[in-house]
């Protein structure tokens, strides 16, 4: 390759990245994880990794993270299902809530070929984390880029000492259709949230902040619950 070949590749590459949506983490790593021990995940510790992963994978693992909702939008259990068709595929509108489906789909065929799915697991925490993250959930406009970092890490550094403020309530799944019910639930909220504070043009509070991880981690608990009743041949 010629050294004007690399130029004009390392070029598009560079322009590429620029002009995508920079979701560059979600909540940061201690909220992560703190999600995930609220829901006594017992390998909490893996929640951040898929964050961890767009370092080397960016181009594939970075759309797995937010779902870019023009303004009305409502989330239903169908749109969720049908976006775990695009995992791990490069689509700028990105598919968080069909991420969440298909990673947890990978972790139950791993288990049932006797494989090791934790780590399919480990990227479910995530999504799941990312899930009440506000600015995940709404459209990438000035707004979102100038307060996206500011709300990543409004509790992150106290969380993990302040697990008692993650507030878990009971959610049942028994089936697929039940999860995509649940995160279309909690998709909802987070846009509402996500609506509300940029039309009032403020930054999210700690108050809201923790009730929205504690929709994850509630959630999380019952697809632990849920993988864990899962019979295996």
């Amino acid at each position: 390759m010629t050294l004007i070949r690399f130029y004009i590749r390392l070029t598009v590459v560079l322009l590429f990245v620029t002009i995508l949506p920079n979701y560059s983490f979600a909540w940061h790593d201690e909220t992560h994880l703190a999600i995930a021990k609220a829901a006594k995940y017992y390998k909490w510790y893996n929640a951040a990794g898929a964050d961890m992963i767009k370092i080397k994978a960016g181009f594939i693992e970075r759309y797995n993270h937010y779902s870019n909702n023009p303004p009305g939008t409502v989330i239903t259990p169908e749109m969720v299902l049908k976006q775990a068709d695009l995992y791990n595929k490069t689509d700028d509108r990105g598919h968080l809530y069909g991420a969440i489906i298909a990673s947890l789909r990978d972790y139950k065929k791993d288990r049932q070929r006797e494989k090791y799915g934790e780590y399919h697991l480990a990227f479910c925490a995530h999504y799941v984390g990312d899930l009440s993250q506000p600015l995940h959930n709404t459209f990438y406009n000035e707004y979102n880029r100038t307060y996206h970092k500011r709300t990543d890490s409004i509790v992150n550094d106290r969380v993990l000492e302040s697990l008692e403020k993650i507030k878990i309530y009971s959610i049942t799944i028994n089936s697929e259709k039940d999860l995509a019910d649940e995160i279309a639930r909690i998709a909802n909220f987070s846009i509402q949230l996500g609506n509300k504070v940029e039309n009032e043009a403020r930054l999210i509070t700690e108050e809201e902040a923790y009730i929205q991880i504690g929709h994850s981690a509630s959630l999380f608990k019952a697809i632990m619950q849920y993988v864990d009743a899962i019979s295996l041949p």
